[in-house]
């Protein structure tokens, strides 16, 4: 299997970082402020919170699922990243980071909220990626930024394993997480093209359906007005005076 460039290795191991190692972070901390014995009750006492979520689309129907399942009880270890800082904001008392949880905090700040930000904007950073490389630059501070917050949160454990995945050898399997990337990547290309293009027929849609005169009146208009440029001794007839009343009677 052809190896992979060293821009190629950032972005495959940030990854890792990411999706592996850093939700077990954010799952400790978040089991320290919603123990598994008292988390259904502390769901059902903010019932009416996480219904305003819900309607204001923070949280998804997915993830309504998962806090109120129809069998058993809610579990964290079936809540992503998104969800559980989501539920850290709004139903704890943390302090925000200074520029609040969507952008990423200061680099003085080391508080929880803070920490949790960064995990949640360097997630963000890495899923609008376009490319499968990354500068080693980049790479380097967004690594320092999320093993440090990883540590504070998750513990020493957790920080060692960090370093270590940044240095280890990528074995087959990490080769061909690669490639499945390359495939997402062109693939989420042709699914925004796909997007972008109906949103332009949706967009053309809603301009008809918003405009009050029938297409077939507006044609008829657009011929009458034209006769009556073409002959300025435009003489009216029944035809006439109805295309221009029925417009008259629409547009008001």
């Amino acid at each position: 299997m052809t190896s992979l460039s060293n821009e190629e290795e950032n972005y495959v191991r940030l990854a890792l970082l990411l999706k592996g190692v850093a939700p077990r972070a954010v799952r400790t901390y978040f089991d320290r402020e919603f123990p598994s014995t008292s988390l259904p009750s502390t769901l059902r006492t903010s019932h009416n919170n996480l219904l305003d979520l819900k309607l204001k689309r923070i949280i998804n129907q997915a993830q309504w699922n998962l806090l109120i399942p129809r069998n058993g009880v809610p579990d964290s270890k079936t809540f992503d990243v998104t969800l559980m800082i989501c539920l850290i904001r709004n139903l704890t008392s943390i302090n925000p980071p200074v520029k609040g949880f969507d952008s990423l905090p200061l680099p003085g700040e080391i508080t929880p909220g803070s920490d949790l930000a960064r995990i949640k904007c360097y997630r963000n950073q890495l899923a609008h990626h376009e490319s499968n490389t990354m500068d080693t630059t980049y790479f380097n501070t967004a690594w320092r930024d999320i093993s440090d917050a990883v540590g504070r949160l998750g513990g020493q454990t957790m920080y060692q394993e960090c370093q270590g995945l940044k240095v280890k050898i990528l074995d087959q399997s990490n080769q061909e997480i690669m490639l499945e990337i390359k495939q997402s990547l062109e693939e989420l290309k042709e699914l925004k093209l796909t997007i972008d293009n109906l949103n332009i027929e949706h967009s053309k849609v809603m301009e008809i359906l918003k405009d009050p005169i029938p297409w077939n009146i507006k044609e008829l208009i657009k011929k009458q007005r034209n006769w009556e440029k073409k002959d300025k001794m435009f003489v009216s007839t029944r035809a006439s005076d109805y295309v221009m009343e029925q417009y008259r009677t629409t547009v008001v």
